[in-house]
């Protein structure tokens, strides 16, 4: 998704004389720390699942955990300002609105995390970050929809993907939590040794 936002949505980062800036050129010193921030979160929250980096390099996973929980702090927010701050170039109310929703599960999701993490709750901390980068990747997959489905040229069209992926974004963290806990529980239930009853056993005798 990252690669196809990249070229598909992203380009005009590279082209300084691409129009686009023209749009952004009213709050760009508000968008440069949305975007740093953001960037930094979408890019290093996957190493936080990786169980071979966390064991191996703790320290770098601690580091990298403070630079996402930061990096949602800063960039929620951010973005939604810019995009109140976009009404005025004619964004809908209802945009904004979906903004909130949007900033408040990122927020709350990874401040659930942060607490569970520092009383020391590894489970449930993993659990609320699988929640948390789920609602991060909603920015990945509302262009990723839009672009291949062509919907993003369909006036209020992004508006319904954006409610969609914030509606679903949840609900696929936990069906992700739920596989991987049917996945711990196979192998042991195949392991579970077979212990024979005392009749069989002196009928065998």
């Amino acid at each position: 998704m990252v690669s196809y936002v990249v070229v598909h949505n992203e380009r005009f980062l590279i082209a300084p004389s691409d129009p686009v800036w023209k749009h952004y050129e009213p709050f760009k010193w508000w968008l440069l720390p949305h975007g740093i921030a953001g960037a930094s979160a979408l890019l290093l929250g996957p190493m936080q699942f990786s169980e071979r980096l966390r064991k191996r390099f703790t320290r770098m996973h601690r580091v990298t955990g403070r630079i996402y929980v930061a990096g949602v702090f800063v960039a929620a927010p951010l973005g939604l300002y810019i995009q109140y701050f976009n009404e005025r170039f004619g964004a809908p109310r209802s945009f904004s609105i979906a903004t909130v929703a949007d900033m408040s599960l990122w927020i709350i999701t990874t401040g659930i995390a942060m607490i569970f993490i520092l009383r020391g709750k590894v489970q449930q901390h993993r659990q609320w970050m699988t929640r948390s980068f789920a609602v991060a990747v909603i920015f990945l997959e509302v262009r990723v929809v839009g672009g291949v489905t062509g919907w993003e040229n369909v006036p209020g069209a992004i508006e319904t993907i954006v409610w969609m992926c914030v509606a679903f974004s949840l609900l696929f963290a936990d069906i992700v939590l739920q596989w991987q806990e049917l996945s711990k529980l196979r192998p042991a239930v195949a392991k579970t040794p077979v212990v024979a009853r005392p009749e069989a056993a002196l009928a065998g005798d």
